[in-house]
């Protein structure tokens, strides 16, 4: 990814962060990425582009972060990074609605996302799915961390049983 298009997304999540979804102007989104408005629109036509970009970015982050891992650790990292995300987080008290209809939103999406979830966790799809629910969850019923961790510990036993 280039440097313009990364300070773009770093921008968009700073933005999105700060005042939600539905409050975020493009013109914030440039702002927030030290960049002028015409820059950003010759990257992304639409807000929901943007959007559609960052979660691109931020799944690929998540399942290269998550394949060394084994499933356990894994299922830890990503339910920290989906239960604190800032976004998501703001998404979720400012914006559920359009928070739920992104996150559910697609079933190419969800069937990429899924698959790369099985990939990484070596699991089936079924599995996945069920993760994945877990997972978005998480987004609108965080938990603290430790319970994560619990039911993080649990997820991998079932996946990969010992014996």
């Amino acid at each position: 990814m280039n440097r313009t298009r990364l300070a773009l997304l770093r921008g968009a999540a700073a933005a999105f962060a700060d005042t939600g979804l539905r409050a975020t102007t493009m013109q914030a989104v440039a702002a927030a990425a030290g960049v002028a408005k015409a820059t950003l629109y010759n990257h992304f036509r639409t807000k929901d582009d943007v959007v559609r970009a960052l979660l691109s970015a931020e799944l690929a982050r998540l399942a290269v972060e998550s394949a060394a891992l084994v499933p356990e650790e894994a299922l830890v990292l990503l339910a920290d990074a989906v239960a604190d995300h800032p976004v998501l987080r703001t998404m979720a008290r400012t914006d559920p609605a359009d928070l739920a209809e992104l996150l559910g939103a697609g079933a190419e999406r969800w069937s990429a996302g899924t698959g790369t979830l099985a990939e990484v966790l070596d699991t089936d799809a079924d599995t996945a799915e069920t993760i994945a629910r877990w997972l978005l969850g998480l987004v609108f019923q965080p938990a603290d961390p430790p319970a994560r961790r619990r039911q993080a510990r649990r997820l991998a036993l079932l996946l990969h049983p010992p014996g």
